[in-house]
């Protein structure tokens, strides 16, 4: 993300003054109905309500993995009017009684677990589930949401926005950190990492002409029903809720391909296409430039969606299409493309760990400057330590791997402070190393998650070095470290 001309995953300041916004809205109930379960004794034990991560506890739940979602929606852009279904599979990992998804501002109509009515209870954002027969540990079941509502979009404390967002001419969806409660409940912490099939209709506008619909992954079947049209995308390769992404306008769509034969999916909103002319041309170049420094694109597609949402202020990764409120600058899409490899294949195990999205997707737009004949990495990185960067302000904060609060976790440490890190490890391992480091750490991670703890032992691993005085120097210390 990267905020102005970065990306949501990696500006500075983003989300300062998210926490009291997530207090207040935790505070509202969610509409829920629902049938009660069968009758007959109860065994094992209600999953918890969050996974415990510690800058943001009520986020995710235990007690299963979720395998896919299937989300069927409907969406009508002149009321902002949603209804869904939701099909959730997923393995149980311990006798469940009842368990929680998430889910925020929308009235739940039924919900059914493995065929049978289950009861439904809501509280603040988490939807309580009991099934009518407790779900076995190791059991894959299917849980079955209906809902509707106005789907609604959360501020944060500097007036950011995420959630279900409305446009000019019709909506978006941006999930980063909790956003992608409000449109489909589930298991929304990175750390549980899922499929998906994402349909949605819309009507024809008012001269009969179809709302374009874009989603994560691929278009498989696109039906024109008279009145509406029916969009179904695919997302094979495992995916983070807060990536998970739809766009409902008009769009210009341009399509091609990578050297690696990767389609190329770009969509442009007219309002913005003079300012991203080349932006279909960059998109191929840039991915193609990345898989020779951080290993083989790791989704089977890739592009870009460039909308007319300038009040936005931030862009976002959203797996294999990262979206832009406005026409982006080249560093920023070279920013939100490497995410690709950093954050989205490879996702933080938790939210404390987005520096190793945000510090590596910043390193790169830093290597590109470089191959592009400006500054060098090294340069850069000197600017940012006498803070002559314009992005450096704020960046000795805190220690990149230990954002004091969820409110904090995309501050400028988080990416600034995070790339020199970066360039520090560079410099101590030799270029051979580094990138070696790189692309090990996309491909034995690829589609999981992952760690600072497997990050520091990859580095050290494959040095043969003790790392451990820089990594306690320009990660882990409060102070800002001499240049050494």
């Amino acid at each position: 993300m990267a905020k102005g001309s970065r990306s949501r995953s990696a500006v500075p300041g983003r989300l300062s003054g998210w926490a009291p916004a997530t207090a207040l809205l935790l505070a509202v109930t969610t509409s829920c109905t629902g049938s009660a379960p069968g009758s007959g004794a109860v065994v094992g034990k209600p999953g918890t309500a969050g996974v415990g991560d510690r800058l943001f506890p009520a986020l995710g739940n235990g007690g299963y993995d979720v395998v896919h979602y299937g989300l069927t929606l409907d969406y009508v852009p002149e009321t902002n009017h949603l209804k869904g279904t939701a099909v959730i599979t997923a393995r149980a990992t311990e006798d469940l009684s009842r368990f929680n998804l998430d889910l925020s501002g929308l009235r739940v109509r039924t919900t059914t677990v493995q065929g049978a009515r289950a009861k439904v209870a809501c509280s603040g954002d988490e939807m309580l589930v009991t099934p009518a027969k407790t779900v076995r540990n190791r059991e894959v079941f299917k849980t079955v949401v209906t809902y509707d509502g106005t789907p609604r979009t959360l501020k944060d404390g500097d007036g950011g926005m995420e959630g279900w967002i409305e446009t000019d001419d019709g909506s978006t969806a941006l999930g980063q950190p909790s956003g992608s409660m409000t449109w489909f409940p589930g298991n929304h912490h990175p750390s549980d990492k899922a499929t998906y099939d994402t349909t949605v209709t819309v009507p024809k506008d008012e001269d009969g002409d179809p709302y374009d619909v874009i989603s994560n992954g691929e278009l498989i079947t696109e039906e024109d029903k008279g009145r509406t049209v029916t969009r179904h995308w695919r997302t094979e390769e495992p995916m983070a809720s807060y990536l998970a992404h739809v766009s409902v306008g008009c769009f210009e769509i341009h399509q091609g391909g990578t050297d690696d034969d990767v389609p190329v999916y770009v969509a442009i909103d007219p309002d913005e296409a003079e300012d991203s002319a080349d932006v279909a041309d960059l998109v191929p170049e840039i991915v193609d430039w990345a898989g020779k420094r951080f290993g083989p694109y790791p989704f089977s597609s890739t592009g870009a969606i460039v909308d007319h949402l300038p009040g936005l202020d931030y862009a976002l990764e959203t797996q294999t299409k990262p979206y832009f409120g406005e026409a982006p600058e080249e560093t920023l899409l070279v920013h939100e493309l490497a995410h690709q490899w950093f954050g989205n294949s490879v996702t933080p195990r938790e939210w404390k760990d987005m520096w190793l999205s945000e510090g590596l997707a910043t390193y790169a737009e830093w290597l590109w400057e470089e191959g592009r004949g400006n500054r060098s990495t090294t340069e850069i990185f000197e600017d940012f330590y006498d803070g002559t960067d314009a992005e450096s302000g704020g960046i000795w904060a805190f220690p990149p791997a230990d954002p004091p609060s969820g409110g904090r976790v995309f501050d400028p440490p988080v990416y600034g402070r995070g790339a020199m890190v970066v360039h520090k490890l560079r410099r101590a391992v030799g270029d051979e190393t580094f990138f070696d480091i790189l692309r090990t750490w996309t491909r034995q991670h690829r589609h999981g998650n992952a760690d600072t703890r497997q990050f520091i032992a990859l580095c050290e691993s494959k040095s043969g070095k003790d790392l451990t005085a820089l990594f306690h120097t320009w990660l882990f210390d409060k102070k800002k470290p001499s240049r050494m």
